[in-house]
């Protein structure tokens, strides 16, 4: 097994490190091992963009009508009074 050592951590992180670990109800080492090793399996998975997967959650509900094209014209502030 291959060892990593980590130094000049902020001690904020690693108290950060350390609640995350207890809510998980491990030792901080191993937290810091399951963090890697989703981070180490992530690497290689295609990240479907933002608006692709909004899309794709709202597809089967539809619209009711069609959106304006807003290319062009100013910002202007929302109307919340209707």
């Amino acid at each position: 097994m291959a060892q990593v050592v980590v130094r000049q951590l902020d001690d904020e992180v690693k108290a950060r490190l350390k609640r995350r670990a207890e809510r998980h109800g491990r030792s901080m080492e191993e937290e810091v091992r399951e963090i890697l090793r989703n981070a180490a399996r992530d690497e290689g998975r295609s990240v479907t963009k933002l608006g692709s997967r909004i899309a794709a959650r709202f597809r089967k509900e539809g619209l009711k009508s069609g959106l304006p094209e807003l290319r062009g014209q100013r910002p202007r502030p929302a109307d919340l009074a209707r």
